[in-house]
């Protein structure tokens, strides 16, 4: 799927422009709405349209475990991916909360959870049953990066089939900070102690400990810097891979990617390398308390819309910032311009 991995479609600054002046003649002085006023025209560019909708948002959860928690990264157990997929599945996570709310339309996928599970809510795309431990091995290969990715794409394109007006990914998988930190290293060039951070909250004995362990593993697997499969591969996660795939279906049609904290970032810089196109159909919606995450955003060259200290996942923080941009869509379509409400502009 290269090919169609590559054809991302330039977005219209034409029409950025056009939306940029009829924002000037809406009943309010120039510039007053700030940040709202540059994401429609952004929503706009990406759209292809003067009145560019982002309701419903689709939300994919792309869940998968992560072989380097034996290691002793994380502060829970490897166990509790599958059990946060049951709480995803029974409706009670954060992420059903904030979809709800939203009106959402919302999918857990298995891509790689590394035992089965049996639910007619789930969707079964598992490509393995976890991520090899990559301290010692590489994390899966580069077929398996390249399934995840398609199936992340397709996923994708499904639910925009389905409505889905801007897309919003979510993942689940403990260690998966591990892997983030890692691939982070790779393209940033930064020393790893600056990236690394707390992920669910561990202990400082166990922040050095992680740090030590991705730069041994840095030096064993010697992923290549230019080639983002064969970093996925080597140090990446299945739900990584799948979250990259599904960005690059979204850009293929001129869909907003609502990018949610540090894990959803560097899938975001994965998929860029990719396609350098995806890059405009981006929107950084929060700020991660994670350390590695304003490096992230300084190489995707976002800033991000709302900064409430979040470092959950799942696509919790995209969730709660889709009411602002959505705000951004409804000032162009339903306030009034000086000349419609007889307004003087002087």
């Amino acid at each position: 799927m290269k090919q169609i991995y590559e054809s991302t479609p330039k977005v219209n600054k034409e029409m950025g422009r056009q939306v940029g002046e009829y924002i000037n003649t809406l009943t309010k002085p120039i510039g007053s709405l700030g940040r709202l006023e540059e994401m429609a025209i952004n929503l706009a560019e990406m759209k292809n349209e003067p009145f560019p909708s982002v309701t419903p948002p689709g939300v994919l959860v792309f869940a998968a475990d992560h072989g380097i928690t034996s290691e002793g990264v994380s502060a829970y157990p490897q166990a509790v991916t599958k059990q946060m997929v049951r709480n995803f599945l029974n409706g009670g996570a954060a992420i059903n909360v904030f979809s709800r709310q939203i009106g959402a339309i919302l999918k857990v996928i298995d891509i790689g959870v590394a035992t089965d599970i049996e639910h007619e809510s789930l969707i079964n795309q598992k490509v393995r049953y976890g991520t090899g431990n990559f301290y010692l091995e590489d994390a899966m290969s580069r077929q398996e990066a390249e399934q995840a990715m398609d199936t992340g794409y397709n996923q994708a394109l499904q639910i925009i089939e389905e409505g889905a007006q801007c897309l919003i990914l979510g993942e689940m998988g403990i260690g998966n900070t591990t892997s983030s930190s890692a691939i982070l290293a790779v393209l940033s060039g930064k020393d790893i102690s600056q990236l690394v951070g707390r992920g669910t909250g561990i202990s400082d004995a166990t922040f050095l400990h992680k740090t030590e362990i991705i730069k041994q593993a840095l030096i064993r697997r010697n992923p290549n810097p230019n080639d983002p499969i064969d970093i996925l591969a080597k140090v990446g996660g299945l739900e990584i891979a799948a979250m990259t795939g599904a960005m690059l279906g979204a850009a293929s049609k001129r869909v907003p990617i609502l990018v949610d904290g540090f894990i959803c970032t560097i899938a975001a810089l994965v998929a860029s390398l990719i396609s350098p196109s995806v890059n405009d159909y981006i929107m950084v919606t929060h700020q991660s308390v994670e350390p590695g995450h304003n490096i992230a955003l300084s190489l995707v060259g976002k800033k991000p819309i709302i900064d409430l200290g979040l470092r959950l996942g799942e696509g919790t923080g995209a969730a709660i910032s889709f009411p602002i941009i959505q705000s951004a869509t409804l000032m162009l379509k339903e306030m009034a311009t000086f000349d419609s409400a007889g307004i003087s502009k002087k």
